[in-house]
């Protein structure tokens, strides 16, 4: 059952007032893959405009912060934690999880999903004018735990 559309299929924001507070966590990634030398010149900070990786995590926590804003129907969530880790894997891609907590009516999966989209288009646009051939990729959730729904972890790609 899709629970954003009431009896006559109407998009419809989900009343949670009922639901129990309970601890929600969710863990989301993306990849974004590059030429190999744009990846030497963020693990090297040879970057001229900074620390790529520092610019994306503050606006990975930024956006998870901001996800009722950007997606209709997204509750506005008292976030706990936010963390946003990015790490090089290989020669040519950056990984990028990023994991939000909090107690609450309605689970976090968003907001991760968010936070890590939005780290990885920040590597684009700090890194576009030397490589526009980047490529975000396997954006999706890993884990998620609370809630009625209960323990989710994705299955290995």
């Amino acid at each position: 059952m899709l629970t954003h559309l009431d009896a006559q299929g109407r998009a419809n924001m989900v009343d949670v007032t009922d639901k129990a507070v309970t601890h929600r966590e969710a863990v989301a990634q993306a990849f974004i893959r590059m030429l190999p030398q744009t990846l030497q010149m963020i693990v090297d900070g040879g970057h001229p405009k900074g620390d790529v990786f520092a610019v994306a995590r503050i606006a990975g926590i930024q956006a998870a912060k901001k996800t009722s804003d950007l997606i209709p129907l997204c509750h506005p969530l008292m976030l706990s934690s936010v963390k946003v880790e990015l790490s090089a894997e290989g020669s040519d891609r950056v990984r990028v999880v990023a994991r939000c907590k909090l107690s609450g009516q309605t689970g976090v999966e968003m907001e991760a999903l968010t936070a890590a989209s939005v780290a990885a288009l920040t590597i684009y646009d700090m890194c576009k004018a030397v490589d526009r051939g980047m490529v975000i990729e396997q954006v999706q959730l890993l884990e998620k735990v609370g809630g009625k729904s209960g323990h989710f972890q994705a299955d290995p790609l």
